[in-house]
């Protein structure tokens, strides 16, 4: 006959056992849900941008947002909080939580620029933000209207310089990387130009080809149809190479003049503390997303360079940028 082992205690050890199992499996469950893995787990991603609709910023940035609906299997929703250039979104983000539902895409002024010019920045443009991915880069040409009797970007300088404050130069508004090009001419020639800022590139662009103002740094893909139609003359470009499309104008390191290698650049940024993995992940999915063909083709018509990389390649950027036009931002006293 078998005799059983069973008894009040073993049961008791038994019992306490399987809860603990039960235990130890919740616990997984829960960390699994909240894995980075599993992000986004269907929840929706806000992807802030800092100016109005209708940018080349914000153009994109919902080209790009809808590719990552389906890459990353949620809804991407595009929000607009324009002001005080660009700053009042980043803040926004830098507040928010850090679990990659937020992101900013954004451009070099409010990250490497604006807080360069203003006494009271609501967040830190490097330790408030996790870089993501570069989105890609806008050349600018030096432009003058073609009623100007400029020819060369020699010629613009002499004049400039012997008429210390009558030439007179556009941008898109006050801590634009537009004047900042302007400025630092100023700086690098010793001439002294009148700075006209306008609110909006349009506008400034408008006003060169009327003769109003005498040059501007103008994007690329605003500037050169009325270069091709004669309108505009194009004196130099801002980018490290000639561009295709003007092979014949030269660079400003080719005229000279040193560390004037300017693109806007436009990128993704993350709430400062959001897990690696999370960045990871979002990093291969727009980078996935900029080698689609809807967003190679837009990003063509408006005159941008798509660029990717790795988070660390945006961090280098932007703390680079930061540094350079903190530099002359302060040389030149220029406040908002």
């Amino acid at each position: 006959m078998t005799t059983s082992t069973t008894s009040p205690h073993n049961g008791r050890r038994r019992f306490l056992a399987s809860a603990a199992m039960l235990a130890v499996g919740a616990a997984g469950a829960r960390a699994a849900s909240a894995a980075p893995d599993a992000w986004p787990a269907g929840k929706p991603i806000t992807w802030v941008v800092p100016y109005p609709p209708g940018g080349s910023t914000d153009v994109l940035g919902r080209s790009i947002a809808q590719q990552l609906n389906g890459l990353l299997a949620t809804t991407v929703i595009v929000e607009n909080k324009p002001g005080a250039t660009g700053t009042i979104g980043a803040a926004l983000v830098a507040r928010a939580a850090p679990d990659g539902l937020t992101l900013l895409g954004t451009s070099i002024g409010p990250q490497a620029i604006a807080p360069h010019m203003m006494d009271k920045l609501p967040y830190d443009p490097i330790a408030s933000f996790a870089p993501v991915i570069t989105i890609g880069t806008i050349p600018h040409i030096l432009v003058v209207g073609a009623a100007q009797p400029y020819t060369t970007l020699k010629d613009l300088v002499k004049a400039a310089l012997a008429s210390p404050g009558k030439l007179a130069f556009a941008s898109g508004g006050t801590g634009t990387i537009l004047q900042m090009q302007g400025e630092l001419l100023q700086q690098q020639t010793g001439a002294k130009f009148l700075h006209v800022p306008y609110k909006g590139d349009t506008p400034a662009l408008q006003d060169t080809l009327g003769g109003q103002v005498q040059f501007m740094f103008a994007p690329a893909a605003a500037a050169l149809p009325h270069v091709k139609s004669g309108a505009l003359r194009a004196l130099a470009v801002t980018s490290a190479k000639r561009l295709a499309a003007l092979p014949d104008t030269p660079t400003m390191t080719e005229q000279g003049y040193k560390d004037f290698v300017v693109e806007q650049w436009q990128a993704v940024f993350a709430p400062a503390g959001t897990p690696a993995a999370i960045v990871t992940r979002l990093n291969a999915s727009i980078g996935e997303a900029l080698r689609r063909p809807a967003v190679v083709e837009l990003a063509g018509q408006l005159g941008i360079t798509l660029a990717g990389g790795s988070p660390s390649d945006l961090d280098a950027l932007r703390r680079a940028d930061f540094e350079k036009w903190g530099r002359l931002i302060r040389a030149a006293h220029i406040k908002t």
